[in-house]
């Protein structure tokens, strides 16, 4: 499924804006705290109200998912979600849990499948590309505390097979630097182990900010965990969430854009719907903005206005790797080079985001020095820019990340714009409404 993806053309022409925009923005709900919160629920004793929620590819999989499982999930004329728990317990699906391309699914739902009956199997397959997105590292993990999980074809990526029986628990390492979701996979299970689950992390975690995340959304369900400076993190067997009504923030990762525009136009853009308390660790793509000479203003709302002149800077992306296309984008309109470090996870995205950055930009006049895992991104220095038509390569970030471009150089044209239906169905449509700018 891709919603509201028949509503683009095969391709996209961006026009540039012609001065520095001024703009207000509400943003829909984040995609990681609804997924989280739609398992939590599902997990839970009793009912609970998801609150303004996400709709979007990902947030369709997952429920479609869970109600392959068993869960009643219905949404209201308003948009809510209502879910009635089942008490840590799931059903096997009858056939095969297709989730499409969507990463916080198969690796959520390949820890949760241990909660299905015994004897019972749980397999689980997406598209192509997730077919090349691995998740050995989470199948060793659920091995080590006792739970038969395997790779079908042997490759260590999906299709997934979790035989059912409940968690036994235990103590098991995971490393850090592939995906943090693996983490928040074996965290949002443990409550229901027979022992207490402790996990200690091999090197240095990445994304801990969305460690933060899974701890406060277990908080607002009743569950505590323990983290011990991101090496060890401990869940107590037996604790178990409670149904509430839950209000899902609006979607950090997806501001980034937006705060961009203003970036690189020299204008200005308030969040009306996303202040600096946020649980989210991408709303700190505002401080780094701020190094390239932004001008903040935190509060309840967010609002941020972009100088004269962007400053080229040196920053680790390792903590928010989901703002570093967007960064690179902005980048690419500063007065020098920058150098962003810490992308090694981006390979292994809905695209080695690496590769596909350093080829698009370079289309539009830009140099990029790709390592290993880091970019040096050098502006043209004539500050001449050439119109290209850019591939997106079915993921949503290149699409998004790349209408920050088409607000500064002409001829900019988006292939497959309908892919931002993966986590922003109608992010044309507000970006249109924000800068007069897309269709």
């Amino acid at each position: 499924m891709r919603m509201g993806a028949t509503d683009y053309p095969e391709q996209l022409l961006l026009h540039p804006v012609s001065g520095p925009i001024n703009a207000s923005v509400t943003l829909p709900g984040s995609k990681s705290i609804t997924n989280r919160a739609l398992l939590l629920a599902a997990l839970a004793d009793g009912d609970s109200r998801l609150i303004a929620p996400l709709h979007s590819d990902d947030t369709f999989y997952m429920v479609n998912a869970l109600k392959e499982m068993g869960v009643s999930i219905e949404e209201t004329s308003g948009g809510d979600f209502l879910v009635q728990g089942l008490g840590g317990k799931l059903q096997a699906p009858d056939t095969t849990l297709f989730i499409g391309n969507s990463g916080t699914t198969v690796r959520f739902l390949s820890a949760a499948a241990c909660l299905t009956p015994s004897g019972t199997d749980v397999v689980l397959d997406g598209v192509a590309r997730m077919r090349e997105r691995p998740i050995r590292d989470l199948l060793g993990a659920l091995l080590t505390l006792g739970v038969h999980a395997e790779s079908v074809n042997g490759h260590g990526c999906p299709p997934v097979r979790v035989r059912g029986g409940g968690l036994p628990g235990g103590s098991c390492r995971l490393r850090g630097d592939v995906s943090s979701q693996f983490l928040t996979a074996l965290l949002q299970v443990a409550p229901f182990a027979t022992q207490d689950v402790q996990i200690e992390i091999l090197g240095e975690l990445i994304s801990k900010p969305y460690i933060d995340i899974t701890q406060a959304v277990m908080h607002s369900f009743g569950v505590a965990m323990q983290n011990d400076d991101y090496q060890r993190l401990t869940v107590q067997a037996g604790q178990r969430y409670v149904g509430l009504d839950y209000t899902v923030e609006a979607d950090a990762s997806n501001a980034s854009y937006f705060l961009a525009a203003a970036a690189v136009t020299g204008g200005s853009v308030t969040l009306e719907n996303l202040g600096s308390e946020s649980i989210q660790g991408d709303v700190r793509f505002v401080d780094v903005l701020e190094r390239m000479g932004c001008s903040v203003v935190r509060g309840e709302k967010l609002s941020l206005s972009g100088p004269t002149k962007l400053r080229g800077l040196e920053a680790d992306l390792k903590a928010i790797p989901d703002t570093a296309q967007t960064l690179a984008v902005v980048a690419a309109f500063a007065d020098g080079p920058s150098h962003l470090t810490g992308l090694a996870s981006l390979r292994v995205k809905e695209t080695d985001r690496l590769k596909a950055i350093t080829t698009e930009l370079t289309k539009l006049g830009v140099r990029v020095d790709e390592g290993r895992d880091d970019w040096t991104i050098i502006p043209p220095p004539d500050g001449i820019y050439t119109g290209a038509a850019i591939d997106t390569y079915d993921d949503h970030r290149m699409a998004m990340s790349s209408a920050v471009a088409g607000l500064r150089i002409p001829g900019v044209t988006i292939n497959d714009p309908g892919c931002v239906a993966k986590t922003f169905p109608d992010f044309w449509e507000r970006w249109g409404k924000a800068f007069g700018h897309g269709r």
